[in-house]
């Protein structure tokens, strides 16, 4: 069986997650159906969103008929389980959920909030980035970012090492460079 052929058959889920903070931006950024319509043709079959203490609900759906599945719920003890079984994360910038994610070995892209001042998340996210760990977007880019995503394109974030991390920490906060 061939690469798309095995992924046209089997559940490819992208899971979204605000973690507890408020980001309707990006919630409703997914709902939208060029973004959901982009994530269909490029094989992914359900959408699952965690929508926080966001007030905006997303279009549930049972997908099918060429569309995608989509769910959503607020909040969960882990989002452990539906890290493991998504094939795409779309996070906000948390290093929470940047760094579960990237543990897990899944293809990520990091949603920056704007409305948050002083965004160190941002600079993390932009860096990471950078460095081809993971794709960056912004709630009004995200369809580009989506529709121009390469996953192959992507390096894996090496476990266990802080280095880079703190070097980004220690440069946020004004520390020399050793």
């Amino acid at each position: 069986m061939g690469k798309d052929e095995d992924s046209m058959n089997s559940k490819r889920v992208v899971f979204v997650t605000v973690g507890t903070t408020l980001f309707d931006a990006l919630v409703r950024a997914v709902d939208t159906e060029e973004v959901k319509r982009e994530l269909y043709a490029k094989g992914y079959t359900h959408l699952l969103i965690q929508i926080g203490r966001g007030s905006y609900k997303p279009t549930k759906s049972a997908g099918g008929d060429g569309s995608l599945a989509v769910d959503y719920f607020t909040f969960s003890s882990s989002i452990a389980e539906s890290l493991k079984s998504a094939s795409l994360v779309i996070s906000h910038a948390g290093s929470g959920s940047i760094f579960e994610t990237l543990r897990q070995s899944k293809p990520l892209i990091v949603v920056v909030n704007e409305d948050l001042m002083d965004n160190h998340q941002a600079e993390l996210a932009e860096e990471l980035a950078e460095r081809r760990h993971l794709f960056c977007a912004h709630p009004h880019t995200l369809y580009n970012t989506i529709s121009s995503m390469k996953l192959d394109s992507l390096i894996p974030y090496p476990p266990g090492d802080a280095k880079p991390v703190a070097k980004l920490i220690n440069r946020f906060l004004g520390f020399p460079e050793e």
